[in-house]
């Protein structure tokens, strides 16, 4: 039983840390957003 719960736990830990964005993290210029405007 107590195996069955860490197997679920650690499944889902890893499941989300799936779920995050690809590529690299960036701050947006503040000029685009200008031009969408």
């Amino acid at each position: 039983m107590r195996k069955g719960l860490i197997a679920i736990f650690v499944l889902s830990i890893l499941a989300l840390t799936g779920c995050g964005q690809s590529g690299p993290l960036y701050m947006p210029d503040e000029s685009e957003q200008q031009q969408q405007q």
